[in-house]
């Protein structure tokens, strides 16, 4: 080149700068290497006569983009002074304010021991950036080694120069040496640069050993180090195949793309005019690189393309680790359950037994209800039970419409929009519409026309057919209304009709008018509704038949007699709220004392104080309400709980709920409760309750819990924590399954092959006591409801269909029931499981009382490059400051990263009471992951770490293998013309919404384009 024998640091510093102008325009791609040259020769020109002549020549040293030190903290990425003074300044902190539902003290010492862990190790905490102006220096740049990223050459690069022109005759003596040298400072130095430049995995270097250097060569091998040499021979930029790698040299990741033949023809040009076999790289711009390959590929690609499927290759797969736990028992047998007894005065149908205790037991209590301040508002008799709901099923049937075209006929479905403040109403509309022989779907009242999973509850009432509502004069005043007075179009319902079923809206019937009411049969008698892990809504349809058999299992395991005071604080319109205080009660004629969550929230002792006046034999609770009486018990002491034979615990599946349980234990046992009156239980909206714990007898030992190491669980085996007690989980049992139920556990994913002994599966369930189907989705029904388990040799192991019920467990000693997560909390991380209810333990385990607003925290998992990453979301005090979220974020990485061995992808912080919340006030966590993927979460504060949760980095590029995936096949098919499938929808009827509109009318023109 034009500036051989040139020493540059001699020369004046305008053509310094005029020269790192031209590197700068050649490494950005604005100007060819041909002219790059032509002008660099221009400036030297005159340069060249006035200095003398050196030995030896040496082509033009530039650094390396992929070698570069990080010139200043970014908002994205803080630098090491950022890091190391975070390390520094925060120090130890604590919290106190928890979350009731996974209180555990045993936890909570093991996150302090894994946080003190972290703090032995000094592990640099993440601190919070701040954005600056690029037009102010920090004072980060002036401790910061010069930027060796840019292709201009500053002073320091210039010394290097002069020092190396001293040494560089005896080292080139022995090319292959320096070589290794430079290629292993290189790799090591920028070894997170590469990684993320040219998405090489990150892997561990290989101790090699060092012989002793000489003082020239040294400095020859830190100048390599840093720098990059030029090609003299420009690289074909228009390639677009797969490069071969060298097989002679272990070369960095910066010059691995290139081929045999390019890495032979760009050498080093030395003094004695011999190439030395040193690969060089050029800078192309990328513009110019996509313009290149945008115009050598055809306008549309060939029909052959589309059956490539070749995502799997992308990504590197990790190798399995020899020493992941895998299950070594046999393969389980199904577990029976107890014969269903026979009892001759059982009802043929639930009708038929509100209908005697309406004739024969008329003022009989059927239904207390509290108002605001927990005192009795009204109490329900058997008979006004009766007569009421006798009137609205006659209503029904006789005075909506005309005699010849009514509004409901037998078999409709009819949507019951009632407060769970106003239980009595609900009662009347639910047994009013089983005399009527109409099907009642409860839902949650509507508050808003933007209610979080609103357009959810409307796929539901679209897929069920339903056009009428039933409520309440007080609660139809409370929806909203246009200007003209009318109700909203909620989002996502269809059109309804609103039916006001107080009393003195209601139609005596008259005296030869009398319900019809059959024998219990297979024909639907309500529906349920549930919400599945995405956030659709769906309705479990429960038929005559296994809604009269599930209140006869019921009163077989829980022992129910007539009369007795049962005290619900649970919803009334779902779930065992609804199985027990509504259907089993009617049943066995017991008297129900309902304590809504409003009274709960202003007096939670509400319901401990009715267990004590009523003489109340059961209760039914959650971990919630245990919680908050077991903090507001010293405010009542004359309080005796000796009466309640059964405490029906109904999230007891809950693996954290057996420390809400033993501190309720201690507190209130002095107060008469016993031990053996605790009885957790586990329920499905599929297959309604799986399990529950049959109080025991006075003084017998309680069942053994079981210590689970958190490692086993992540891989779905079952292994008794000997080890690290820190990542330990206890669980309690949920008793015995029900009566007259077969039982199997088989693998969550894939097919539902029978699970071993030691293994974690999913629990099914075959009982008359279930659900049938989902209403109005025969596919997903099939799935769900028609499961037949297999053995291992792939073989069914009968013809008897089981119900999946969305519970993990295993079977332990004695036939006991253990639940350690849901479905819809799991979270698949590089093929490891995690539970959602865990992660939200231990984060709460922290004691974020300076940082959380009430223990809100909702944990989920989004898809980044192809595979699930979790994140938590959570909501930040009002008087929280900045330093106390971040150091609070920072302990839960750790403390997550020391218990679970997972990395966390996304940490956020909002503000207070912004996230979106269900009916009775916890967080929708469907539409809080909708939120975050939309970008409309808006933080306060947030720490994004995808560097300790991405391991499954791009794969070097090479020659990926021709193959047809399925998914390249249905791709195929689909611009090939033709038809694999076909699905049909529901009618969409008069659409309102006018963003839905819009979609609609451009969803014609995106299929077009495709």
């Amino acid at each position: 080149m034009a500036d051989r024998g040139v020493d540059l640091s001699a020369l004046p510093k305008e053509v310094r700068d005029q020269l790192a102008e031209l590197d700068l325009e050649l490494s950005e791609g604005d100007i060819t290497q041909k002219g790059y040259e032509k002008k660099r020769a221009k400036l030297l020109a005159s340069y060249i006569p006035q200095l003398p002549k050196a030995e030896l020549s040496l082509p033009d040293v530039q650094p390396s983009p992929s070698h570069s030190a990080n010139p200043s903290p970014s908002p994205e990425a803080p630098g090491p002074s950022t890091s190391s003074a975070s390390r520094h300044h925060r120090a130890h902190r604590s919290g106190g304010a928890r979350d009731e539902r996974y209180r555990s003290d045993i936890h909570t010492e093991a996150v302090q021991a894994a946080l003190a862990k972290h703090r032995e190790e000094k592990m640099a905490l993440p601190m919070p950036t701040k954005r600056r102006s690029y037009f102010v220096q920090s004072p980060i740049d002036n401790c910061t080694p010069p930027d060796t990223s840019s292709a201009s050459e500053d002073e320091g690069s210039l010394r290097r120069k002069a020092a190396l022109s001293a040494v560089l005759a005896q080292t080139l003596q022995s090319p292959d040496y320096w070589i290794n040298r430079s290629v292993q400072s290189s790799s090591t130095s920028s070894s997170a640069s590469s990684t993320l430049s040219h998405g090489e995995p990150k892997t561990q270097p290989q101790p090699q050993p060092q012989p002793q250097l000489q003082p020239g060569a040294s400095v020859l091998a830190d100048v390599l180090a840093h720098t990059r040499i030029e090609n003299s021979v420009p690289p074909d930029v228009t390639s677009s195949t797969p490069q071969e790698r060298g097989s002679r040299v272990d070369l960095p990741p910066a010059v691995r793309g290139m081929s045999r033949g390019q890495s032979r023809s760009s050498m080093l040009d030395t003094a004695d005019g011999k190439r030395k076999g040193v690969p060089v790289s050029s800078r192309v711009s990328t513009k110019i690189q996509q313009l290149l390959n945008t115009l050598k590929r055809p306008k549309r690609p060939p029909l052959s393309e589309y059956f490539l499927d070749d995502s799997e290759e992308i990504v590197e797969v990790p190798r399995p680790d020899p020493n992941t736990p895998k299950p070594e028992g046999r393969q389980i047998i199904p577990v029976k359950g107890e014969p269903l007894g026979v009892v001759s005065n059982w009802p043929p149908a639930l009708q038929a037994a509100l209908a005697r205790w309406g004739a024969t037991q008329a003022k009989s209590p059927a239904l207390t209800a509290l108002d605001i301040t927990g005192k009795p508002l009204y109490t329900l008799t058997y008979g006004k039970l009766w007569s009421r709901s006798l009137k609205l099923a006659y209503t029904l049937l006789n005075k909506l419409g005309t005699k010849t075209e009514p509004v409901l006929q037998t078999g409709d479905r009819v949507a019951l929009v009632y407060p769970n403040s106003d239980p009595g109403m609900f009662w009347v509309a639910f047994y009013g519409c089983l005399l009527a022989e109409v099907i009642p779907v409860p839902i949650e009242v509507p508050l808003s026309r933007q209610d979080a999973g609103s357009q959810q509850i409307g796929f539901l009432l679209g897929s069920c057919g339903v056009s009428l509502a039933l409520t309440s004069e007080v609660c139809l005043k409370g929806l909203p209304k246009t200007q003209n007075g009318e109700i909203v179009q909620f989002k996502g319902w269809p059109r309804m009709k609103w039916v006001v079923t107080d009393t003195k809206y209601l139609t005596k019937p008259s005296k030869d008018w009398q319900p019809h009411i059959p024998t219990a049969n297979t024909d639907t008698a309500y529906i349920e509704y549930k919400a599945s892990k995405e956030g659709t809504v769906m309705g479990v349809a429960v038929s005559k038949i296994a809604m009269l058999t599930h209140c006869q299992a019921l009163t077989q395991a829980c022992n129910y007699c007539e009369g007795e005071t049962l005290v619900n604080v649970l919803d009334c319109k779902k779930d065992m709220g609804l199985w027990h205080g509504v259907l089993t009660s009617v049943m066995n004629r017991i008297h129900t004392i309902t304590v809504p969550y409003a009274v709960m929230k202003a007096c939670p002792m509400s319901w401990v104080q009715r267990v004590h006046i009523h003489k109340a034999r059961v209760a039914l609770v959650k971990c919630r309400d245990l919680h908050w009486a077991m903090m507001a018990h010293k405010d009542q002491k004359d309080i005796n709980l000796s009466s309640i034979r059964m405490l029906i615990v109904a999230d007891g599946a809950n693996p954290w709920s057996v420390s809400s349980c033993d501190a309720f234990l201690n507190v209130f046992q002095s107060h008469g409760l016993r031990p053996e009156v605790i009885c957790p239980c586990a329920t499905s909206p599929e297959a309604l309750t799986v399990a529950i714990r049959r109080p025991g007898a006075r003084g017998a030992p309680l069942p053994a819990r079981a210590i689970l190491s958190m490692g086993g669980l992540s891989h779905g085996v079952i292994r008794v924590n000997t080890e690290d007690k820190n990542s330990a989980l206890t669980v309690q049992d949920v008793g015995h399954i029900m009566p007259g139920a077969l039982m199997c556990i088989v693998k969550p994913d894939g097919p539902p092959q029978l699970c071993k002994t030691d293994e974690i599966g999913e629990i099914v369930i075959n009982s008359r006591a279930g659900g049938t189907m989902y209403y109005g989705l025969p596919g997903v029904t099939k799935n769900t409801f028609e499961v037949i388990p297999v053995n291992q040799a792939g073989a069914p192991i009968g013809e008897i269909p089981f119900a999946r019920t969305g519970l993990l467990g295993f079977v332990g000693p004695g036939s006991l029931v253990f639940v350690v997560g849901k479905i819809e909390g799991l979270l698949m991380v590089s093929g490891r499981r995690h539970n959602a209810d865990d992660l939200v333990a231990t984060a709460l385990a922290v004691e974020p009382v300076k940082t959380v607003y009430r223990g809100r925290i909702a944990v989920f998992s989004v898809t980044v490059f192809y595979d699930e990453r979790i994140v938590i979301v959570a909501e930040q005090r009002p008087d929280a400051s900045e330093e106390d979220s971040f150091q609070w974020m920072s302990r839960v990485l750790q403390a997550i990263d020391g218990i679970h061995q997972v990395g966390l992808y996304c940490l956020a912080l909002v503000q207070a009471n912004t996230l979106p919340k269900t009916p009775l006030g916890g967080i929708h966590i469907c539409e809080t992951k909708q939120s975050f993927l939309d970008g409309n979460l808006h933080p306060c504060n947030i720490l994004m770490c995808p560097h300790t949760c991405v391991t499954n980095m791009p794969k070097p590029r090479q020659k990926q293998p021709v193959d047809v995936g399925p998914a390249s096949m249905l791709v195929g098919n689909l611009v090939a013309g033709k038809r694999i499938a076909q699905a049909m929808g529901r009618e969409l009827g008069v659409v309102e919404d006018q963003d839905l509109i819009r979609k609609l009318c451009m969803w014609p023109i995106m299929m077009v384009r495709l």
